[in-house]
């Protein structure tokens, strides 16, 4: 087997979950070969250069092997091999990533919980005994 499809491979890659996932992804035009925006169909062949977007993250792959089969992540990672470029980038967004705080560890205050719910409402005078009833006492 020389040829597959490229959504086949992509979920044998291991790239997406399911081949669903890789077509919607193909007809979003997130991934070329060789340059041009494809379609599900298209065959991929060892040799061929792949640019992935997944998120803010641009990769670049170069295919070395083609399998139908979705098998263990070491047999994945084999059909492919990530260029140096890419690799840097992807270092350098995830360096960026760890330098730069997390949006939720800049909250003081969140949601209060069920205890500081009621110590509030005690604190304003509600409380359930104050409340409306729908019993006749």
């Amino acid at each position: 087997m020389d040829k597959l499809r490229i959504d086949k491979w992509l979920w044998a890659a291991r790239f997406y979950k399911t081949r669903s996932l890789a077509v919607e992804e193909l007809d979003k035009g997130r991934i070329c070969i060789n340059g041009q925006e494809v379609k599900p169909s298209r065959e991929v062949k060892t040799g061929d250069t792949l640019t992935l977007r997944q998120g803010p993250l641009t990769r670049t792959l170069v295919v070395r092997g083609i399998s139908s089969q979705r098998g263990p992540a070491p047999v994945a990672q084999q059909l492919y091999e990530e260029t140096a470029e890419s690799l840097a980038l992807k270092a350098k967004a995830a360096e960026q990533r760890h330098l730069t705080s997390d949006p939720a560890s800049s909250l003081e205050h969140g949601r209060p919980t069920k205890r500081d719910r009621r110590s509030l409402d005690k604190a304003q005078g509600k409380d359930w005994d104050s409340r409306w009833s729908a019993s006749i006492n």
